[in-house]
């Protein structure tokens, strides 16, 4: 924190120099313009100008080219014209160069005072905190777990509204087991950041497992906000379906893994969630292996995908790949999303009801589909530029025959 008020203190100085610099220059200044008003003969030409302009007035009556009326009517004007030329040559006494000089140091003042309360309110004085204790721990050669929990307890209290500390504090709870201190975390940075739907999940999951694996009244009351705000959350999701499959209810669990599969961009929990299926599908009695391409539940498309030749080398065999079916009109919600990854290609899916991601936008609902298939480097649900897809427009939704499939080749890069 040294180093950041020394750098505030760096740039405030050309600030406050040029605060300075027109007292630096105020005499000089004030001599000049002594010497112009000193030296000013403003007023003798306008009187000189009267007195040409008098002459050839009376010259002009004498001539007879005006009266004596027409004479002093205009040298009355001439007149009133010099009075007030002359009366806007009058100056007000300079003041002294030093008049005024203690204003400066009052806003040079109020320059760094505002700057200061500025950044107490607006600047992120508090992370800058938090990381400086993150490198102090890693700096010490007695670094331990323990010691970082203890030294972001005490960032905690001399920061009780920062999100970030909370946030920091939340899995190193529980990861250490103190699933109690984990859940008074969460509320706390609920309390802070409001009561959004991912926030709401993981106090959901983590309230479910402390009441070992039970829909208690209060997660219900969790899992309902949640999904009130959004049906697709995948922590959520994948929380109904441990609690199926603990009811033996495999068939729900395997429908709401798949739906949490499709929103879920972190591949080691997408990777428990596919072992999951594959042991719910062994349980009913079906071969994983079998499961995703002979197990289809109501209309649905047999899809063929592979990755064009040409762009094999472009992507790893991590990336992920997202089979998404959606309406003709693009209207409503994806119908259904199978996620890959692409060391899988050539692969086989079946798009049915099970991979709908609501039960208000299903295959059931369409004749038609349009299949989008994308290969993302990031992992994100959303398209990234560099991305590869491929679609295929009008496909049919019906029965699902085993012999019968789309072929759906990814050979384009997304701009």
């Amino acid at each position: 924190m040294t180093l950041l008020w020394i750098a505030f203190a760096v740039l405030l100085l050309p600030a406050l120099w040029l605060l300075v610099l027109p007292l630096r220059q105020a005499r000089k200044l004030h001599d000049r313009q002594q010497d112009f008003e000193a030296n000013d003969t403003s007023a003798e030409q306008n009187v000189a100008i009267f007195e040409r302009r008098l002459t050839s007035l009376e010259a002009a009556r004498e001539r007879g080219d005006i009266d004596d009326a027409r004479f002093e009517e205009d040298r009355l004007e001439l007149e009133r014209s010099l009075l007030e030329d002359t009366q806007n040559l009058k100056r007000r006494p300079l003041k002294k160069y030093t008049s005024g000089r203690f204003v400066v140091p009052l806003v040079m003042v109020s320059v760094v005072a505002v700057s200061v309360v500025w950044y107490q309110f607006q600047g992120a004085e508090g992370d800058l905190m938090l990381l400086e204790t993150r490198r102090e721990v890693q700096a010490d050669p007695d670094a331990s777990l323990a010691m970082y929990i203890e030294r972001m307890e005490t960032q905690a209290e001399r920061q009780p509204d920062n999100p970030n500390v909370w946030s920091e504090l939340f899995p190193l709870y529980r990861e250490t087991g103190q699933v109690e201190k984990a859940a008074n975390t969460l509320e706390r940075l609920i309390d802070i950041e409001g009561r959004v739907a991912p926030l709401l999940a993981q106090l959901a999951q983590l309230r479910f497992f402390m009441a070992e694996r039970e829909l208690t009244s209060e997660v219900q009351a969790l899992v309902d906000e949640t999904l009130e705000q959004d049906p697709r959350q995948p922590t959520v999701l994948g929380l109904l379906g441990v609690h199926a499959f603990d009811r033996g209810e495999y068939e729900t669990a395997i429908d709401r893994w798949r739906r949490a599969l499709a929103n879920i961009e972190e591949e080691e929990t997408a990777s428990s969630l596919r072992e999951g299926i594959r042991v719910a599908q062994r349980r009913m009695g079906v071969e994983p292996e079998q499961a995703d391409t002979e197990q289809a539940q109501g209309p649905g498309i047999r899809v063929d995908v592979s990755l064009d030749k040409s762009l094999a080398d472009t992507v790893p065999d991590d990336a992920t790949v997202f089979i998404t079916a959606r309406d003709m009109e693009g209207e409503l919600p994806p119908l259904a999303v199978v996620r890959a990854q692409v060391s899988a290609l050539p692969m086989t899916v079946v798009l049915d009801e099970t991979n709908a991601m609501s039960p208000q936008a299903s295959l059931s609902q369409v004749q038609q589909t349009r299949l989008i298939v994308r290969v993302s480097r990031s992992g994100q649900a959303t398209p990234q530029p560099g991305d590869l897809f491929g679609d295929l427009d009008g496909v049919t939704v019906g029965p699902v025959e085993e012999d019968e499939a789309v072929e759906v080749v990814v050979d384009r890069v997304f701009e």
